[in-house]
């Protein structure tokens, strides 16, 4: 799962070169998640997302991952319709932020806005002005605000993560899925937490995942799994 999914062209955001575009607001189009499968969440979205969509762990490049699994085949998103609509009723905070992204500068030690300017409601003449003077205008502040609020949550993602790993809560599962339309989907390389090695941690390390609120996160992801049944019988149709 790469990073950046559906980003076509995420370019820096800057006064000089996007100073007189603009950008539609208001309902969003979600085509342009169309063909993801799973989504990276924060560990702060699992307890709504849970209520919907299978949570897992899994590999993004060398990157241990939460994800919102999506769909059963590679191309396949079942939660977007023909005509672009969600289809569920939590959007995942990294859909939501779409068509900005925040990047590494090139030093590392700052991150810099981005936009896909492959976006089709960027640089539109009856959107809303991105810059004004070479300052933010309003719809673009609030973006910033978001991708700012939504790294912070993701640094507390790494956090659980970490302490799952060195806890050595993780297990495997390897699953195959029956859909509604008769085909069946291998899910492989997927990793759970094992509740049955979370229940004799001992009583330390166990108060500290309930200090940090990470206990709520882990158990609304074990909630989650029951939601591959639900996910497989959305799936009526090959892709």
């Amino acid at each position: 799962m790469a990073d950046l999914l559906f980003y076509q062209k995420p370019v820096p955001l800057n006064a000089k070169t996007h100073g007189d575009w603009r950008i539609l607001t208001g309902e969003q189009h979600f085509g342009f998640a169309a063909e993801i499968n799973s989504v990276l969440l924060a560990g702060i979205e699992f307890i709504e997302a849970c209520k919907e969509y299978p949570i897992v762990f899994a590999m993004s490049g060398d990157n241990l991952v939460p994800v919102a699994l999506l769909g059963l085949r590679e191309t396949r998103n079942l939660f977007v319709s023909e005509d672009g609509k969600w289809l569920g009723r939590y959007i995942p905070a990294f859909i939501r932020r779409y068509p900005f992204v925040l990047a590494d500068a090139a030093d590392q030690n700052q991150k810099v806005v981005c936009i896909d300017e492959a976006y089709q409601g960027f640089n539109q003449p009856d959107g809303e002005d991105l810059f004004e003077d070479g300052k933010p205008r309003p719809v673009l502040e609030k973006a910033i605000e978001f991708l700012n609020e939504y790294q912070q949550q993701y640094s507390r993602t790494e956090a659980l993560i970490k302490r799952l790993r060195d806890n050595e809560l993780l297990s495997k599962i390897n699953a195959r899925v029956t859909a509604r339309d008769g085909q069946e989907t291998a899910l492989e390389g997927l990793l759970v937490v094992d509740e049955k090695k979370l229940l004799v941690l001992d009583d330390e390390k166990s108060l500290a995942l309930f200090r940090s609120g990470e206990l709520a996160w882990i158990y609304a992801h074990l909630i989650s799994i029951a939601n591959i049944g639900t996910l497989a019988a959305r799936q009526v149709k090959p892709a």
